[in-house]
């Protein structure tokens, strides 16, 4: 297919299988790092950047406004450059740096929220609380608030058109990461729509309050509902048959073996939901095609999770965790 914009490169990603021994499920990947982004989350930028030109919400040559820990304002950028738009991503010390650098490249302001917050601290309240105060008050401005826009979870119709022409038997489960709710509902909902037998879990950080455990600091970006924050009002609780959690240790430990294993560089809330994918199948409580989504590329996380001092200095790295996998993928234990 020859393409003459940025925005006709999202979509029509790729899909890897990883056979699960010792079960009669199969773990399957839909690479969205392929996306011209590097996440799934170029999908909804779009749809949210569309929704609100052609609402008249957003004028021609206006500015786009957004809280992000970076994927999302990726996406926002690329589609920024597409309609001929300003944007400016408020973000916070959470982010990637080179997420920052990618926005940076792609022409977008980059404006930090001031505070004194811990590193593993998400300032979203504060991100969110600048986000809106710059939209309100800039000429041509518009807060986008992924959290609450209805073209959020619209723009992930076309993941679920690939997958059901990817597999064209269906498939039999769903894992995916929940942070605004925005990928989890658009996803599921469609996935009911076509065959409500499908089971749908719905995976975030330990320490996030999206299904009202005790909230607490978690390391794992742009995923997740911190304490303080409120739950995106995108999410659709009714589409999601289990919700459960996820420590950093799994997500990150869960990262660095896929990369080790299967040659592919994954995301920490990737690493997450492969894991308790895994974790499910191993139990018994998922079986048969289970689809999970490599959210975006390991590569923005080089300097953290995918470096050992890092890892070591936070207390994250745990071999344990690497021998679970290593059965549960291979069937044999791990050598001691």
């Amino acid at each position: 297919m020859l393409c003459s914009t940025i925005g006709q490169l999202i979509g029509y990603t790729p899909v890897m299988t990883i056979p699960v021994p010792n079960s009669d499920a199969t773990l399957a990947l839909k690479i969205e790092k392929n996306n011209p982004g590097g996440s799934m989350k170029d999908r909804m930028a779009r749809s949210m950047v569309i929704a609100a030109l052609e609402d008249g919400r957003l004028a021609p040559g206006g500015t786009i406004v957004e809280s992000s820990s970076g994927n999302t304002g990726i996406g926002l950028a690329l589609a920024a450059q597409e309609f001929g738009l300003r944007f400016i991503a408020v973000v916070d010390h959470h982010a990637a740096p080179d997420k920052i650098r990618t926005m940076r490249a792609l022409g977008a302001e980059i404006r930090f929220v001031e505070g004194d917050f811990r590193e593993d601290e998400v300032a979203v309240v504060e991100r969110q609380r600048l986000a809106a105060q710059l939209g309100a008050q800039l000429p041509g401005a518009l807060f986008m608030n992924q959290s609450d826009n209805p073209a959020n979870p619209d723009g992930y119709a076309g993941f679920v058109d690939e997958l059901l022409v990817q597999f064209p038997r269906g498939i039999d489960a769903f894992v995916g990461c929940v942070g605004t709710g925005g990928s989890m509902t658009g996803i599921a909902r469609r996935l009911k729509r076509h065959n409500p037998r499908i089971r749908t879990i719905a995976v975030e950080p330990a320490g996030s309050i999206v299904f009202g455990k005790p909230g607490h600091a978690y390391y794992q970006s742009g995923t997740g509902t911190p304490a303080g924050d409120e739950v995106g009002k995108v999410l659709d609780y009714t589409c999601i048959d289990e919700g459960v959690q996820v420590t950093d240790t799994q997500a990150f430990e869960t990262a660095r073996h896929v990369a080790r294993h299967h040659g592919l560089l994954v995301g920490g809330s990737t690493g997450g939901t492969i894991y308790k994918a895994l974790e499910f199948i191993a139990s018994g409580r998922l079986s048969g095609t289970v689809v999970t989504v490599v959210a975006d590329g390991g590569e923005k996380y080089l300097g953290s999770i995918f470096d050992d001092d890092w890892m070591h200095k936070r207390g994250l790295l745990d071999p344990a965790i690497g021998e679970q996998l290593e059965f549960w993928l291979s069937g044999m234990a791990c050598a001691a």
